[in-house]
């Protein structure tokens, strides 16, 4: 089956942010949403969608600042990419769309996105996939030298702008591709050759690179500011939860995903390591829709 065949390119305005992705499948059956994370787009998702396209109707956005969505200007608080912000557009896709309710998977960045549109919106989300990531506050609050050594970008990308932009744009495709290839081992023999163009088009330009810093910079603060007030109010994912992890994978070596997960969920949470490093989706597609076509259609 050709790249993406079946499947429609969309563009959706939201106020000052264009959301730009596909959707495709089966109109009939639930709708599914697909998120991707860091250095990608959504692409990432190809092979899985097409193995569910007739399970569910697939929804596969841009988060702003990444691929072809809009990167807004970088700000002092960093809000315009904090995970409130992203969910929101993503509510703003479904409304569009004229989709009440959908189920929601995530993968890195994409998953924390699905964490916060799961708590801000939980009539919007039925079930809820969280690939490879434990609960953003609590891998801050428990960082050590090992998770500094291990994901290193993250204290690179928050310091202020315009440092680690202009750094990484010196060196571009070699940053890329260390950081497709180098959280978990696997190279990037992984990749499909699209998606591999798409993610470099994306990573050179200056405005990406500045969004997706700032992204990172959200997460040091107004995200972490988000989370605690959350907390407080008791506020908990409140649909049932699947959590994927990678077995070669930081999380899987430094975190306990399902426990940490189970903490912050009022509803039923279940998981599984994956024999993968962190891009579970492109490593193991076939595995991976098994896992969600499972889980969403239970």
């Amino acid at each position: 089956m050709s790249w993406f065949e079946g499947f429609e390119r969309q563009t959706w305005k939201l106020g000052d942010v264009q959301i730009v992705g596909r959707t495709g499948g089966h109109p009939a059956r639930p709708a599914l949403v697909l998120l991707h994370g860091f250095p990608q787009s959504h692409v990432m998702w190809q092979r899985v969608a097409q193995a569910l396209r007739e399970d569910f109707f697939l929804v596969m956005p841009d988060l702003r600042g990444y691929g072809d969505s809009t990167a807004l200007p970088a700000s002092r608080d960093h809000a315009q990419m904090s995970k409130r912000a992203m969910a929101q557009d993503i509510v703003g896709v479904l409304d569009a769309l004229g989709i009440a309710q959908a189920h929601v998977c995530g993968h890195d960045r994409g998953a924390r996105v699905a964490h916060r549109l799961a708590v801000d919106h939980p009539q919007r989300v039925s079930k809820l996939c969280l690939i490879d990531i434990a609960p953003t506050l609590d891998m801050y609050e428990r960082t050590d030298m090992a998770f500094a050594r291990a994901y290193y970008h993250w204290f690179h990308l928050i310091q202020p702008t315009p440092l680690p932009e202009k750094m990484i744009l010196g060196c571009w495709r070699e940053y890329l591709y260390a950081k497709l290839g180098g959280w978990g081992g696997a190279g990037t023999g992984f990749l499909e050759p699209q998606a591999l163009a798409e993610y470099e088009r994306h990573f050179q330009r200056p405005e990406t690179l500045s969004a997706l810093c700032e992204d990172y910079r959200a997460s040091a603060g107004i995200d972490l500011e988000h989370d605690r007030e959350s907390r407080a109010r008791g506020e908990k994912i409140a649909c049932d939860t699947l959590v994927l992890w990678g077995e070669r994978g930081v999380v899987h070596r430094m975190f306990k995903p399902l426990e940490l997960w189970q903490a912050q969920c009022s509803a039923q949470v279940t998981g599984q390591t994956m024999s993968s490093g962190h891009f579970i989706p492109e490593e193991l597609p076939q595995e991976t829709e098994q896992a969600l076509r499972s889980f969403f259609r239970a």
